[in-house]
């Protein structure tokens, strides 16, 4: 397991400053959808920066283990 969450870090590292959506589980069966720029990575979790009008809060963090267990799905812009 440390080695999975390693390497979402070493991915998310290469993907700061990068324009992302976001869709996280919030309940049973809602999903949450945001959209913002991925800021900063720590040894736990990342910070993103959501869109300022399209969000009342204006970042989010996630632990990797969110990534790892499918809580949370990002999707990056390809450009």
């Amino acid at each position: 397991m440390p080695n999975s969450i390693a390497k979402i870090k070493n991915t998310l590292d290469s993907k700061i400053g990068q324009h992302v959506e976001i869709k996280a589980q919030a309940g049973r069966k809602k999903v949450i959808k945001r959209n913002g720029i991925l800021r900063q990575t720590f040894r736990a979790v990342f910070i993103i920066d959501l869109d300022e009008h399209k969000s009342t809060y204006e970042r989010v963090s996630y632990s990797y283990t969110d990534l790892l267990t499918k809580n949370v799905e990002l999707s990056f812009d390809n450009n």
